[in-house]
C-alpha cells in the first residue's frame, strides 16, 4: 500500500513539473533554462510558500 502512495505522489510531482514547463511561457518569470528547471523542480515548496509563484503557477497551468 505504501508503494502505491509513493508512486501516486511521484506521478503528481512529475505531472506538476510537466504542466508547469508546458505553460512556462505564460508566466512572468525569466526564460533562462537554469531558472526554469529550478522553479519546476521546487514547485511543491514554492506553491505552498510563495504567493507570487502560486499566481504564476496558475497562469502556467490554466493559461490565465
Amino acid at each position: 500500500m505504501s508503494y502505491l502512495i509513493g508512486w501516486i505522489l511521484f506521478a503528481v510531482y512529475v505531472g506538476g513539473i510537466w504542466k508547469f514547463l508546458s505553460g512556462y511561457r505564460r508566466t512572468n518569470f525569466n526564460s533562462g533554462l537554469p531558472g526554469r528547471i529550478t522553479l519546476a523542480l521546487l514547485w511543491p515548496v514554492l506553491l505552498v510558500s510563495n504567493k507570487s509563484y502560486r499566481r504564476n503557477f496558475q497562469k502556467a497551468l490554466k493559461g490565465r
